[in-house]
């Protein structure tokens, strides 16, 4: 997944901090020179990819503000040439997890009818005539809105699609299983991808699916890891203040400092190689950090 390194912040906005990767800027002049025979002046090229670059950060936004409302942390949004990438923490629940991830593509359905009533005025005013730039800029834009949100709903893992199936395969088949579902089919997914790439001669959908694929296998070694976390005997007495599931028994907690492992809940947050104190003890099962003085005050969940 794509960081801040090599990014550059644009502006901050309800303290959500906006980031474009430095490639972006010359994959958005390569692509408005490749574009430029669409209008009489490339001032339009740049005009419609702003508008993709507008709608985007919608779509992401859309992702952030409905973690907040499910009481989750939102972080960074970073647009690199493959997309957007809106980092947050919703609560480790489906419900939460669902309407963080829909929220996103419902920002593009409910700007489907806006822009169809611009093309519709557009078409009724006879701009294709008297205004054909602006009249080709709005069906251009009304065309990659559309784009964008089928190609996100695509249910393949880590797309919005996939996203939103392995939250609805959580109710049922439980965390661990239902990320192992979701990534299995994004590998069906890919090997499509890659066989249309090869077809159309894209080399932008061969980035994407060796994107899709490495986040593919990552899904897959997380769920495995969630899996055999949730095999682990729990210790009594403790639970997350978050996800209010009790810690698992082990050193499995990796100091910082020393590199060694150690079971933080028995040292009371200090490393007992190197002699480092924690003030906060991560969550293995939704990676939250709270102190362990919170960690004593919720109530444990069984499952």
């Amino acid at each position: 997944m794509p960081t801040n390194k090599g990014a550059f912040k644009i502006f901050s906005l309800s303290g959500i901090g906006v980031y474009v990767h430095w490639s972006w800027f010359l994959v958005a002049v390569y692509s408005i020179q490749y574009r430029t025979h669409e209008y009489s002046s490339i001032s339009w090229n740049v005009a419609e990819y702003l508008s993709l670059f507008l709608i985007v950060l919608m779509h992401e936004f859309g992702h952030q503000l409905s973690c907040r409302q499910v009481g989750g942390k939102t972080h960074d949004i970073v647009l690199w040439p493959l997309g957007g990438v809106a980092y947050v923490s919703p609560p480790q629940r489906p419900g939460a997890q669902l309407w963080s991830i829909a929220a996103g593509p419902l920002v593009n359905v409910v700007l489907i009818p806006l822009l169809s009533a611009l093309v519709s005025v557009s078409s009724h005013l006879h701009w294709y005539d008297t205004h054909p730039d602006a009249y080709e800029l709005i069906h251009n834009i009304w065309k990659i809105n559309l784009v964008l949100l089928i190609f996100n709903l695509m249910p393949v893992y880590p797309l919005d699609g996939g996203q939103i199936l392995r939250s609805l395969l959580w109710y049922p088949f439980g965390r661990a299983n239902s990320l192992l579902a979701a990534s299995v089919i994004g590998f069906i997914g890919v090997a499509a991808l890659i066989g249309l790439a090869v077809f159309a001669q894209s080399f932008w959908l061969g980035i994407m699916a060796a994107f899709i694929l490495m986040s593919c296998w990552g899904g897959l070694k997380q769920a495995r890891g969630l899996a055999k976390a949730a095999k682990l005997p729990r210790r009594e007495g403790f639970a997350c203040p978050s996800c209010k599931m009790p810690p698992p028994l082990g050193e499995l907690w990796r100091c910082g400092k020393c590199g060694k492992l150690f079971d933080t809940f028995l040292t009371r947050g200090i490393c007992p190689h190197c002699q480092t104190q924690y003030s906060a003890t991560q969550c293995l099962d939704c990676g939250t950090s709270r102190s362990i003085g919170e960690w004593l005050a919720g109530p444990p969940r069984n499952s």
